[in-house]
């Protein structure tokens, strides 16, 4: 599959992931400060932002789409970032490939299996009748009734395109509604990266905790991690500053 992707900047190749209803615009402010010292390749997954669609969506689909962009880019390493089900196309990707990947920075989220958690904003999401809305407002004001958090609200409607026909969902809403048990599964067991790893743990976000540690030392041998206080899990939005400096200090 041929993702869509933003490039920027010069130097080392840095390629970011989105995670579960993102896209690579919700990087676009990192990487104007990333830019400076890297050549950045910010990716759409597929089913997500404005990469195709398809009826298949698990990590091991996503892994051979980002060996594909690596393919065709002529990129033979880089350095991979991803943030929650990005890390985890990250991760798989670096097990899988290791020679490809020179260092590997997982943005909260560990190896481990996470139960389905999603069920509201999906139900929130699948509410919003796009034919009978006139504007975004229409949108939040339907989504308000499943999720009270703005900041969410606003995240989550950035996936809503227009065009000349009305509004549509540039995330494949029904796949990803079907399929959500995959986003959450765990790394194989038996599955390990020895390169340098860093993970960035938001520090009022429960997606990775001290109990992860052992798992993520068994797949990640050679790995620091980052605790960015005051930040959730959407660490890269609400404490950009601090991600930025974890991610200079650990690639350079």
């Amino acid at each position: 599959m041929k993702l869509n992707f933003r490039k920027s900047g010069s130097g080392q190749p840095l390629v970011i992931l989105h995670g579960l209803f993102g896209s690579a615009d919700n990087w676009f402010s990192i990487a104007r400060e990333l830019e400076k010292d890297f050549t950045l390749y910010l990716v759409d997954q597929r089913n997500h932002g404005d990469s195709p669609q398809d009826e298949e969506w698990n990590y091991d689909v996503m892994v051979e789409d980002l060996r594909e962009f690596l393919d065709d880019e002529g990129l033979s390493d880089v350095f991979l970032m991803g943030h929650s089900m990005g890390g985890k196309t990250a991760m798989n990707f670096a097990i899988e490939y290791p020679d490809r990947v020179e260092r590997l920075i997982v943005a909260d989220i560990a190896p481990r299996y996470y139960p389905i958690h999603h069920q509201k904003i999906l139900e929130g999401l699948n509410s919003i009748k796009l034919s009978e809305i006139h504007s975004r407002k229409d949108a939040d004001d339907q989504l308000s009734q499943y999720i009270s958090i703005p900041g969410i609200r606003q995240f989550l409607l950035k996936s809503l395109g227009r065009d000349r026909e009305g509004f549509y969902w540039k995330i494949n809403l029904p796949v990803i509604t079907d399929n959500i048990e995959e986003v959450g599964k765990a790394l194989d067991e038996d599955g390990k990266y020895e390169g340098p790893t860093l993970f960035l743990a938001g520090g009022n976000s429960d997606y990775i905790q001290q109990s992860d540690l052992p798992d993520i030392l068994h797949h990640f041998p050679d790995y620091n991690i980052e605790f960015i206080e005051g930040a959730g899990h959407w660490l890269h939005a609400e404490k950009p500053a601090e991600v930025i400096v974890e991610v200079r200090k650990f690639l350079k």
